[in-house]
């Protein structure tokens, strides 16, 4: 096959390799079978990579006030409107918030940009709302930010621990690695997590713990294994500090295991198996993620984790380690170039010496001298009149941010908002200046995925429009505002060189973040570069597994920190009796800017739906199919039911992805806690008391259509990509009589004197199509009351068909019934094949 090019999957953090090619007009991809990530592997996300390329909704010239504008003129309006605002309120009156969807070099230019020469670090990304704590465990204990295993260890490990990760989900192609390990060599696999997601459905054993008792089960097992002589005293003794205040908590917050099983709420006999087999196993990998991460005590339950590796001295050794697996796919690049608030470069912080060091390199004499503004105090500080400026970068916060009602106000207080992103979100409609960036497959860099691996990102598409590279924005706004020395890149391996001789610069060991052998890369050699893991030293092997023995901390040890277990922050009540988590879907990515466009991905999960369980379902006499109103005491959201048996009792769970873009109200962001982990500022979104109660349906509809339209004055609608156009859902409060006037307004106005339509007042329904001018279907509206719309499937066909509508067609859309009976394919369970 030719004409392929390789790069990199832009969704989680995996890092899969994907060969791209493009043949009669169409992008067509598979798993690049040398890529040391994935070995050809691709999830159902990544191998629709192809069809979420078109440029409906693209973002295309730049913009002033919605108008389209030059880029001369959107940024120097951008320069002035910066610059004036450091000059008459000082620097820390601006600031950015960018995204793990960048490439390294857009990260490193943006971070130099602001702490450099603008003198602030109130630069912030949304992977603080994914991996920081991570970051502050990791440096709590380490003494730097450092995932010291690799994916092989998974393969090679006899027991792999799975914490607060729904692994066959949200990282799919390491979930098949693993899974193809234990049938090969017959890994063990836990599943901690309190639903039983897919990943638990693998599982040998699987702890549905309460919310929030991570610390507890841990350090019940760190006390466990010092009990039972399963420490590493040696290890201990060489390579570590503070285990005896350690174990001397862990043991007063865990005494013994029926308080530890009773306050995770768990089965005694599968707590003590869990221990037994973890004590036993020398080969033990632990993976955790969000489940973990993204609490307001996030940074003590990652550290719990570290300090069960420490203790047993399984870290930095084949098939032994905790592992951080990372949300997006150049997260870990954003930490290594300085994208966090508290981080300075290249995994230096603030300290005298790295301030002086870092001054030194980039010549920067206004360089921030202390940390910024993490995310959620970011957009506080917008809300309530601090900053005066701020540019977002290829990220929806007005979405994804913890109670998203509060960020929106704050956008909309902003004396000046810029956004540079690809398409139209609920983000870019507070933009003063809105800015058109290069896509994937657009763009060309570096990613950096969750084992350390440095992959080539490659541009096979032309860049459309006006669009280009964030790094290229970046250099251009510098420049305008005076700091064109500092700003010289012409290309992008320019920036890359610049960036590994930082992690280098006087750099004698005490930092494992270096590249100093890439620091001279030729430009031949950049393009043609392949996977790498670092460390990448001069001189040495680059990559490896690190922390076996020496630690980057003054004295080379690690350190064990005492952690005490603590509630969610904000405890289930009267009001709010149930416990809402959130979490992804298999086939959707973040806000489905691009998942989204893709109808085979849609298929597996079309609308919204929360997940009830089913005592709180039978309680509030709730059944599948209700629409039902989800309130927190931050906001509400709207959704479908589904009566689970997947969670706990007294628990819910709502997918994250579902935007303005694609639904009314049926974000988890308003409802989402702000509340954040005090050293790590990760805000806990993986825990919120709701009350959740019937919403007054009294109509729903169906509108196939090939437009793409944002209904208004419904209760609530979603929509979904399908074949052919967009399946719109539609629910109304109205009596359903009303609702066909309100329904019958989505149509085109060109339309509703050509209907093909059929009333029955009797029964309450309304069903009507339009044709396009060669006799296909354009549009199809079905209005009845609640649980009486009839199967939609033939009528989907129908419209990706594109063929001019039968006499008989048309006699069964009056009807509401298919012409011929239709089989029933059942709920789409493989996406990649589009088969059950």
């Amino acid at each position: 096959m030719t004409g392929e090019v390789r790069t990199t999957c832009p969704y989680c953090g995996v890092g899969c390799g994907v060969l791209a090619r493009v043949e009669g007009g169409r992008v067509h991809v598979r798993g690049d079978p040398d890529h040391p990530s994935n070995f050809g592997r691709l999830c159902s996300k990544g191998s629709a990579l192809g069809e979420t390329m078109a440029l409906d909704g693209r973002v295309l010239h730049p913009e002033i006030k919605g108008q389209r504008a030059t880029w001369d003129a959107a940024l120097d309006l951008v320069a002035q409107r910066f610059s004036e605002a450091v000059a008459q309120h000082g620097p820390d009156s601006v600031g950015f918030y960018v995204s793990g969807q960048l490439l390294t070099e857009d990260y490193y230019v943006a971070n130099k940009l602001l702490k450099g020469f603008v003198g602030t670090a109130n630069i912030d990304t949304n992977s603080r709302l994914c991996m920081a704590s991570s970051v502050a465990g990791h440096k709590r204990a380490f003494g730097e930010d450092i995932v010291p295993g690799t994916y092989e260890d998974l393969e090679a490990a006899d027991l792999v621990v799975l914490v607060g990760s729904n692994l066959a989900w949200c990282h799919p192609v390491l979930h098949q690695r693993l899974l193809a390990a234990r049938q090969q060599r017959g890994t063990r696999i836990v599943v901690i997590d309190p639903r039983r997601t897919a990943t638990a459905e693998d599982a040998d054993l699987h702890l549905a713990i309460r919310p929030g008792s991570d610390v507890l089960l841990f350090n019940g097992l760190l006390a466990h294994l010092a009990a039972t002589g399963a420490t590493d005293p040696d290890h201990i003794a060489a390579h570590t500090t503070g285990f005896d205040a350690t174990l001397a908590l862990a043991q007063a917050d865990a005494p013994d295991r029926t308080r530890v099983a009773r306050g995770c709420d768990i089965p005694p006999a599968d707590l003590d198996r869990f221990y037994e087999w973890f004590a036993r196993t020398p080969r033990t990998v632990t993976v955790y993620s969000q489940g973990v991460n993204q609490s307001a005590h996030g940074t003590d339950k990652v550290n719990a984790i570290l300090n069960v590796h420490l203790a047993t001295g399984r870290i930095g050794r084949e098939g032994a380690g905790p592992f951080s697996v990372t949300g997006q796919p150049n997260a870990m690049g954003g930490r290594e170039v300085g994208g966090l608030a508290n981080q300075l470069a290249a995994h230096m912080g603030f300290t005298a010496p790295e301030l002086d060091r870092v001054s030194r390199f980039w010549n920067a004499p206004h360089l921030a001298r202390a940390p910024g503004l993490k995310a959620v105090d970011l957009f506080e500080a917008a809300r309530t009149g601090s900053l005066k400026a701020l540019w977002i970068m290829g990220t929806n916060p007005a979405v994804s941010m913890p109670d998203a009602g509060k960020v929106r106000e704050a956008l909309q207080k902003l004396p000046f908002v810029v956004v540079s992103d690809v398409t139209r979100t609920d983000t870019t409609r507070h933009a003063h200046v809105l800015l058109p960036a290069a896509a994937w497959g657009e763009k060309d860099g570096t990613v950096t995925n969750s084992e350390r691996r440095i992959s080539r990102s490659r541009a096979f598409l032309p860049v459309p429009g006006e669009a280009r590279p964030d790094w290229q924005i970046v250099t251009d706004l510098a420049r305008r505002m005076g700091f064109s020395a500092a700003f010289p890149y012409r290309t992008r391996a320019e920036i890359f060189r610049e960036h590994a001789a930082l992690t280098a610069f006087e750099n004698t060991g005490d930092r494992l973040l270096d590249l100093g052998a890439l620091a001279d890369l030729p430009d031949d050699a950049y393009e043609a570069l392949s996977p790498i893991q670092w460390p990448a030293k001069r001189g040495t092997e680059p990559g490896g597994r690190l922390l076996a023995i020496r630690f980057p901390t003054p004295d080379g040890r690690a350190n064990l920190v005492p952690v005490r277990h603590e509630g969610p922050a904000l405890p289930v009540s009267r009001d709010h009796p149930i416990a809402l988590t959130t979490g992804r879907l298999r086939d959707q990515w973040h806000t489905m800017t691009r998942t989204g466009l893709a109808p085979r991905l849609s298929a597996h999960a079309p609308e919204p739906v929360l997940d009830l369980a089913r005592r709180e379902a039978q309680a509030l006499n709730l059944h599948d199919n209700d629409l039902v109103q989800i309130e927190s005491p931050l906001g509400l959201a709207l959704a479908k039911l589904r009566v689970s048996d997947s969670l706990r009792p007294g628990e819910a769970f709502l997918p994250m992805h579902w935007s303005g873009l694609f639904a009314a109200r049926a974000s988890t962001g308003p409802l989402s806690n702000p509340a954040t982990d005090a050293l790590s500022g990760q805000p806990e979104l993986k825990h919120v008391p709701v009350r959740v109660t019937k919403a007054p349906t009294r109509w729903t509809g169906l509108l196939l259509t090939r437009r793409d339209i944002r209904p208004t004055g419904l209760l609530h609608w979603s929509r979904a990509r399908v074949p052919g156009g967009w399946a719109y859902e539609l629910t109304g409060a109205e009596p359903p009589r009303e609702g066909t006037l309100l329904a019958r307004a989505l149509l085109p106005a060109s339309a509703r004197d050509t209907l093909i339509d059929y009333a029955d007042k009797r029964a309450e329904t309304w069903r009507a199509a339009s044709l396009a001018p060669d006799g296909s279907l354009a549009e199809a509206l079905l209005v009845a009351p609640p649980g009486q719309l009839p199967d939609r499937s033939w009528l989907l066909s129908l419209l990706a068909s594109s063929a001019p509508l039968t006499p008989l067609d048309r006699r069964a859309l009056l009807s509401g019934r298919a012409p011929t009976p239709q089989p029933d394919k059942g709920r789409i369970l493989c996406a990649c094949m589009g088969s059950a």
